[in-house]
């Protein structure tokens, strides 16, 4: 069975994008990582992580992520304003003269506490949501968390991507869906993004997100066709009229419906599938202009 192993010096971060959920970006995040003789698996989608579903990761560590938020001493809170004035979240608000803050909307600038002139304003540790990591064969995975109605998940994906691989290694990041925030956090550090797109004039129009989001930040890219069928394909049109390298297609096939269905890795289940993913990794590392060994 033939096993991606990247050559010496290579430290190989690839993000893997889709402009929704459901096209099969974590489809192909967890099977490349599968394909890979060693790599670190790492789930930014921390509104709603699921790659440790098929993943199963033992030997789990948990680890609380926090941020700051700002508290008031009354008793030095003139009532100014300054601070509700600077905050472009409306986290603060003075009224009855009292200084209330939405630590819920805060997005821990710390600007208020710097701007304030009595020194009103300190700042406190809140937790914000997890990372989980663990071992699942040859992956490391690691899986961050946001709790319920926190307004951003990237104090989290920052941490998370301190632990890509190091040295000699392939990471696979799992981008949110979406071109928000969030999701360019997760590709800021990447090597090589590759986009997945549908087979539908939808899936065109969330494939053009996410291909804006890669060239704003000059980030070399390809695309995973899924779910391909033997008729006529927007999305593969829309790659040969601008351009862009398809890097692999994945059929429409009852078969890795199932196996998807029942969390199970296609790399992991059929030599077959694990060839398919090994050639994209492949693929992927000539992109980046990186060689490649393959074991057999």
């Amino acid at each position: 069975m033939q096993a991606f192993t990247a050559t010496e010096g290579i430290n190989m971060k690839i993000a893997v994008l889709s402009g929704k959920g459901g096209t099969g970006k974590t489809l192909v995040s967890v099977n490349m990582a599968a394909a890979a003789e060693q790599a670190v698996y790492i789930d930014c989608d921390v509104e709603e992580p699921n790659g440790h579903l098929f993943f199963k990761p033992e030997a789990i560590a948990q680890e609380n992520i926090s941020i700051k938020i700002p508290v008031v001493d009354p008793a030095r809170c003139n009532g100014c304003r300054k601070c509700v004035d600077f905050c472009k979240f409306n986290a603060l608000a003075h009224t009855g003269q009292k200084l209330i803050i939405f630590s819920e909307v805060c997005h821990s600038c710390g600007g208020c506490a710097l701007l304030c002139p009595e020194k009103a304003l300190t700042e406190k540790d809140k937790v914000v949501g997890e990372i989980r990591r663990g071992v699942s064969q040859n992956v490391r995975v690691v899986s961050g968390i946001l709790n319920p109605g926190e307004a951003s998940g990237i104090p989290i994906i920052k941490k998370e991507l301190s632990y890509a691989a190091e040295g000699d290694g392939l990471t696979v990041i799992d981008c949110p869906p979406g071109s928000a925030c969030i999701a360019m956090e997760s590709i800021r550090e990447a090597d090589y993004c590759i986009l997945v797109a549908e087979p539908t004039l939808f899936g065109v129009h969330n494939l053009g997100m996410v291909h804006e989001l890669v060239r704003l930040f000059g980030k070399p890219y390809g695309v995973v066709l899924n779910k391909c069928l033997e008729e006529e394909n927007p999305s593969e049109k829309y790659c040969v009229d601008q351009g862009i390298p398809i890097l692999g297609k994945i059929p429409f096939d009852k078969e890795i419906g199932r196996l998807n269905a029942d969390a199970l890795i296609l790399a992991r289940e059929k030599e077959v599938y694990r060839d398919m993913f090994f050639s994209l990794l492949h693929r992927t590392s000539k992109e980046v202009g990186h060689e490649a060994a393959i074991d057999s």
